[in-house]
Order: C-alpha cells, then structure tokens, then sequence
C-alpha cells in the first residue's frame, strides 16, 4: 500500500480541506505526508489555508491514524483510486480540483485511465425532444463504434439515451454519479446501471452508501468534463446543469460541441448560447468523427492498435483503418508484459517508478522493458526514463 494513498484518504476526511486547498497542501509541501506532520504555522503558509483552518486540521489530524484510517474504509469500500495510485485516471489531474478519492465498480480499463483511449461526454437536459433523443442515440452510437468511450452521469433523458445507446453498439460506456457506486439514482435505471457496470464503469466521489443529495449532483459535472477530451451538449435549457458542465470543461481546456436546435424550442436555447460563444457545432456523425480525428489519443490509439495486430497476421480486418477500442490481445498471454506495457505511460518514467508501480522485481521489468521497445511500443530515454510508443 502506497503511504500517499493513506494521507489522500485522510486528508479529505478533515472539516475545511476539500479538493482544492488539498491539491495546493501536495504541491506547496510535496507530499500530503509530509503536510501532515506540518506545524500550522506552515499551514497557513498555503494559500487559502487561514488560521481558523489550520487550527482546524491540527485539532482533527490529531485523532485520527491515516494507515489505520484507510484500512477501516477499505474494508466498506475495497474500491477506489487516490491520486496516489497508478490507476487513477491521469486527465483528472490536470483539473484544479480533483476528487482526492474516486469510487468505482465495473470493469476497469487501464488505456482508458492513462488516456490513450479518449473519452467523449455527453450531456443535455433530462426532458429532450424527440429530435434530442433521436440525435443522441446517432452520434452516441457512432462514437462508441469509432473506438471512444462514452461518458455521461446516468440521470434521466439525455444521459439514459447515450448509455443505452453505447451499450446497444457494443460501445463502453462510464457513468459518473451523484451517490454512492453502490446506490441506483433514479430508480428507474437499476438495469441501466447494471449493464454499465458489465460494460463500463460506475465511478463516483461518495462513499458506498451515500443518497442522492442536490449539491451533489452539480460537483459531480466537473468529474464528467475532467474525465473527456471533448463534451457534447445536445439539448439544454438556458439553466441547465449541463451548462455547468459545457463551462467547466472550456474552462479545462476541453473541446465543447452543441447540437443546433430551433429557436423555438426552449431545450435549444443552451445550445444556441454555446454555439454563439464559440462551441463547435454539431452537424452529424461524419462531420464529428473528423473533427475529432486531431484528438492525439487517438493518433497513439491508432499506432498501437496496428503495432499489436503485427502479431497475429492471419486475422487481418478491414475495420481497423478507424478507430478501435485497443485490445491487448497479443500482450494477454504475457500477464507481466502486458503488466508492465501498462504501467509505461505517455509522460517520461524512470524505472525506480515503473518497478514501484509493477511491484515486480527489477530484473523482470528490465526485460519486459527491454522485450516492449524491440516491438516498438514504447522508448527508451537518457537517464533510462521510459514512454509510450516507439
């Protein structure tokens, strides 16, 4: 168990730190253990951590035992990542406010985590017009065949229509909640949930058993756009919290298209708005897909999906010349190749941390290390840093 992983989950157990003042403690100090054990004199050195606060932590920090603390939870909640972990999605750190803890239930997706398959959004208001549903399903279904993940929060209306229409093209699909993974909110999509669970990912903030709560559900959005490379927006009133979502992703650095709807119909007046401020608009599959050609994931996707299918000539498909959903299928009877391949990401990454994050032993990734640059899936750097691709 990684030490950081236990100050993580700690910290965001103390009245005041929420995700913001959290991330500022790691940086300004380095690690969160090292915060911890800080006087509040040094505390109140962080900006935004006044007297009151650190007075705050000094007082509840000293109860509490965060490896004990984090074993107590484990065991409710066996599941989740902290920034700390290898598997916490990368493109939710480049957000200002990261949730220090994300719960999750289904089926992980290690190249989905490290960004190499993109993840779109979708959102728009839970009462869409025939128009909203039809084109949600279409564009919907036409990404998850390309090859993308599909998110969106798994509330009524436009949400339900882009998870059933993922899943119902074989797609994979994340839902982002406003409860706990464990808690079907609406109750009307207790199937849905399941079948994303089967397919996809059910991840959310709050712990196993937390209800739906109105504040929730607006904190939830930001996870929706840290999590995609682009956020779609297909049917929004003026007050929507699909708005919400739309100005946090540009305020991201994230790509945000509108459907176009009529003036007349009050659902479109947020997406009119988006497009009048400078969203993309959406003027059908084919017009998106190539537009979403320049996501550089999907570049690296598309040169690691060819490099694999090197290995098994004979089963040649004419489908790959467009995004696919990357299948390690050559690398799954090499269990520690594949182990390793995944613990290499995008960014430089000396070996002391690839060993760190394998938990095997150094020889052994030397060599699987050495095995992956000769396939040409990743390189090798001075100062024997490795990435992704060769």
């Amino acid at each position: 168990m990684s030490e950081e992983r236990a100050f993580w989950f700690a910290w965001s157990q103390i009245n005041g730190i929420g995700p913001i003042l959290l991330l500022r403690l790691q940086r300004h100090f380095g690690t969160l253990s090292e915060a911890w054990y800080a006087k509040a004199a040094a505390l109140e050195a962080v900006e935004g951590v006044g007297e009151q606060i650190a007075a705050i932590v000094v007082q509840e920090r000293s109860r509490l035992d965060p490896v004990a603390l984090l074993q107590q939870h484990e065991q409710e909640n066996p599941h989740f990542w902290t920034p700390a972990d290898p598997g916490y999605p990368r493109l939710l750190l480049e957000i200002p406010d990261p949730p220090p803890v994300l719960y999750y239930s289904g089926v992980v997706e290690p190249l989905e985590n490290q960004g190499i398959i993109p993840c779109v959004a979708i959102v728009g208001t839970r009462e869409p017009t025939d128009y909203g549903r039809r084109w949600t399903r279409r564009i919907t279904a036409a990404l998850a065949q390309a090859g993308f993940t599909v998110v969106s929060g798994l509330a009524e209306g436009v949400d339900t229509e882009t998870h059933h229409a993922c899943l119902g093209a074989g797609g994979r699909t994340i839902a982002v909640l406003g409860t706990g993974v464990d808690v079907v909110y609406p109750w009307s999509n207790r199937n849905l949930s399941q079948q994303v669970q089967q397919q996809g990912l059910l991840v959310s903030e709050y712990a196993a058993g937390s209800q739906p709560d109105r504040v929730h559900f607006p904190r939830r959005n930001r996870i929706i756009a840290g999590l995609s490379r682009v956020v779609l927006v297909m049917e929004a009133p003026h007050k929507s919290g699909a708005l919400i979502t739309a100005r946090l992703a540009n305020e991201y650095g994230r790509d945000v298209y509108a459907l176009p709807g009529s003036l007349d119909n009050n659902r479109s007046r947020g997406c009119l708005e988006l497009i009048n401020t400078g969203a993309h608009m959406i003027l059908g599959e084919k017009q998106l897909l190539a537009a979403l050609e320049s996501l550089p994931q999907l570049d690296e996707l598309r040169s690691l999906t060819s490099q694999l299918s090197l290995f098994d000539e004979d089963d040649e498909d004419p489908e790959m010349s467009r995004p696919q959903p990357l299948i390690l299928e050559p690398l799954l009877h090499e269990p520690v190749l594949k182990k390793v391949f995944e613990a290499v990401p995008l960014e430089p990454l000396t070996v002391d941390l690839i060993v760190q994050n394998t938990g095997l032993d150094t020889g052994t990734v030397l060599s699987s290390l050495a095995q992956l640059e000769l396939m040409g899936l990743i390189s090798q750097l001075p100062g024997m840093r490795y990435q992704r691709g060769g």
